[in-house]
């Protein structure tokens, strides 16, 4: 059975500004610390943290919803890509409830919890706290 997981976070800033950070490659890299090349474009790859993690866009919900495709160098060549969803919801004063879902993850790959949380999360907080 694949593993995968779910996070809640809230953000000070409105939904439309998380969503274009995260397809955009200079937001993107300057909210994580990490290089990523993005598009706003179905069907477009993208790619962070300087080539660990790879994917496709599958469904984008401009300030609503975004659904890639993911991977990361840790993926066996056999496993099949997994599957991200993040949705945004305006919650009052400007702030953004973000849910993560990642699915279809390769077993036994828990790290990506953590990974979210350290790596996406706390930087972000700090950025859009700016």
């Amino acid at each position: 059975m694949k593993e995968s997981l779910i996070l809640k976070e809230t953000f000070e800033t409105e939904p439309s500004v998380i969503y274009n950070a995260w397809l955009d490659s200079e937001s993107h890299s300057k909210m994580t610390g990490g290089a990523a090349q993005c598009s706003k474009v179905v069907g477009d790859s993208h790619s962070a943290w300087d080539g660990y993690i790879w994917g496709k866009n599958v469904e984008l919900i401009t300030n609503k919803k975004i659904v890639q495709t993911w991977r990361t160098s840790e993926f066996d060549e056999k496993d099949e890509d997994s599957i991200l969803t993040i949705e945004f919801v305006e919650k009052s004063e400007g702030k953004t409830e973000l849910t993560l879902t990642h699915t279809s993850i390769p077993v036994g790959q828990t790290q990506y919890k953590q990974g979210w949380i350290e790596y996406y999360f706390d930087p972000m907080k700090d950025f859009f706290r700016k």
